[in-house]
């Protein structure tokens, strides 16, 4: 940032004039600071990870709110570092999270059992049951299903239920006081209708009719959040609020929020890919392949979500459970390997010269297999995983085909769901815009996504660290002084130059993925049979 931009941003802030961001991530809580056009001024973050309680993927609430407020304070640090002012008002703001999952609260607020999140793989007679009443994929990951399985569990929890949403949506309320959310992350909870914007009605008619006997005493549409429109506001910070986010006092209240929004709709608005035959892909903890249809699909295709855009465009989604976080865990052994001969590496070191080393590794990966299910994986049928690497004696064991391995088997189960979208409803998109951790290595991720889908891939100069601008831009959007100008108008000169040029699809590397998935498919009684064995069961 050159002198007269430094000046120019501190004007912004100092006049409240600057927009607020903030994403709940897998892995980390990132808040961003940006100007009326999305310009990037300033960054917090806070790292956090997932408990595995009583057979349940969790995040302890008493953490959120730690976790905002530390990406908060290191945001605000960074605004008085470079600017040396104190940061007490903003223009506008907004919050996202993971999708789906499972939070309810009753009539007095309290949460009334801890939070299920879309990692949890326990749903799935609900997904089946629900699926065939709408004919409409309900995934094991969306609200729907997760409270339909409590009730098909007999959980005395349900008929005590006042509201239920999404984290962001919780997050949302817990600082205005208002029950809302985005049309993006609203369609991982229920399906909306593309066509009003709102919950699809007649679906909300059929659960209640087959539920009714169950004698509940609400019914379906009295505790989903109102779905608030993309570029309208949806609430005010309070001044609870503003002590949660920031209990030094120095935040004001009375800040206009945007609706809350899933990561699937952060990572749309940060690709730019909201218009038919535009899509994108996120990955890193999980991996989703999101692509915006030109139409509606044939019938219901359980291994693919029907989402909306932020403003309201139906979306095909291909979404695994797992992606990097086995890869994650043999760097880190790799790391403590180096460090252990005395020369320890810092993690950028580590996984940018690991992921390189990949590009040298052979097409095909040597003829290695890996199945990097940390948790249950869908789209292949696991309800539980078992991280797992093997090999024949002949397979060509190196480094460099070790880390190929697994980053194809990270997108293995994407493939999967990737298969029935283009083969089996022929659906076609230009190009893909990847982001998310996979991709922080210049050159690399891309040219393995290209290869495992086929088709060109570029990667947007915010690769690694989308989700919070991309909420930052919605915030933006509603606080717009152009009220007729769209979404897709605001996003075009923002994210435009970001974007850079594709990566076109490898032959070789192409005929290499689909030998790894070859075996990838045939290897997969392999993994059940770790399921099996080691504990758990494999369904």
């Amino acid at each position: 940032m050159t002198s007269a931009e430094s000046r120019e941003a501190a004007a912004l802030i100092a006049a409240g004039k600057a927009i607020l961001g903030c994403e709940l991530g897998s892995t980390r809580i990132k808040a961003s600071l940006v100007g009326p056009a999305g310009e990037p001024l300033a960054s917090g973050s806070f790292g956090w990870e997932n408990s595995y309680d009583d057979g349940i993927w969790t995040y302890p609430m008493e953490e959120v709110w730690q976790g905002l407020a530390a990406a908060f304070h290191e945001l605000a640090a960074d605004v008085k570092q470079q600017f040396g002012l104190e940061l007490t008002n903003l223009a506008a703001g907004g919050f996202s999270a993971m999708m789906h999952g499972y939070i309810v609260v009753d009539k007095d607020d309290r949460l009334l059992v801890p939070f299920r999140t879309w990692r949890n793989n326990i749903t799935g007679q609900a997904s089946t049951e629900l699926t065939a009443l709408f004919d409409w994929a309900i995934p094991q990951r969306w609200s729907i299903a997760h409270l339909y399985q409590a009730i098909l569990n007999g959980e005395a929890h349900v008929k005590d239920i006042a509201r239920i949403t999404t984290l962001a949506g919780f997050v949302h309320w817990k600082l205005t006081g208002e029950w809302a959310i985005g049309a993006g992350d609203a369609s991982g909870m229920f399906p909306v209708d593309p066509e009003t914007g709102d919950w699809n009605a007649g679906m909300l008619e059929q659960f209640d009719a087959h539920v009714a006997d169950r004698g509940f005493p609400w019914k379906l549409a009295e505790i989903l959040p109102r779905i608030v429109p993309v570029g309208e506001t949806a609430g005010t910070l309070t001044n609870d609020g503003a002590a949660l986010l920031d209990p030094s006092g120095h935040l004001q209240a009375g800040i206009a929020l945007c609706p809350p929004e899933g990561d699937a709709g952060t990572g749309m608005v940060v690709t730019n890919a909201i218009k038919p035959r535009t899509g994108n892909v996120s990955a890193g903890t999980s991996v989703f392949a999101m692509l915006v249809l030109e139409k509606k699909l044939s019938c219901a295709r359980p291994e693919v979500d029907l989402v909306v855009t932020p403003d309201g465009n139906l979306v095909g989604m291909a979404h695994s459970n797992n992606c990097t976080s086995d890869f994650n865990a043999w760097a880190g052994l790799i790391g403590e390997a180096l460090a252990a001969f005395g020369h320890p590496v810092g993690d950028d070191e580590l996984f940018g010269t690991l992921m390189k080393l990949a590009l040298e590794g052979d097409a095909d990966a040597g003829g290695l297999l890996s199945y990097g299910y940390v948790s249950g994986e869908h789209l292949t049928g696991f309800s539980e995983g078992r991280p797992l690497f093997a090999r024949q004696a002949d397979s060509a064991f190196t480094l460099p085909n070790f880390v190929r391995t697994h980053l194809y088997s990270a997108l293995g189960a994407l493939r999967t769901g990737l298969d029935v979208l283009t083969e089996k409803e022929g659906v076609r998109v230009d190009e893909l815009v990847g982001h998310g951790g996979f991709f922080k290595t210049p050159g690399v991720g891309e040219r393995i996504m290209a290869a495992a889908t086929n088709t060109a891939v570029s990667v947007p100069a915010t690769a690694g660290e989308g989700g919070s601008w991309g909420m930052a831009l919605l915030a933006a959007y509603a606080a717009r002084e152009d009220r007729g100008v769209t979404l897709a108008d605001f996003l075009d000169p923002v994210i435009g130059d970001s974007i850079g040029a594709a990566v076109q699809p490898d032959p070789a590397d192409v005929e290499g993925f689909n030998a790894f998935f070859k075996r990838y498919t045939a290897g997969l009684p392999i993994e059940r049979a770790a399921v099996e064995h080691m504990g758990g069961e494999a369904t």
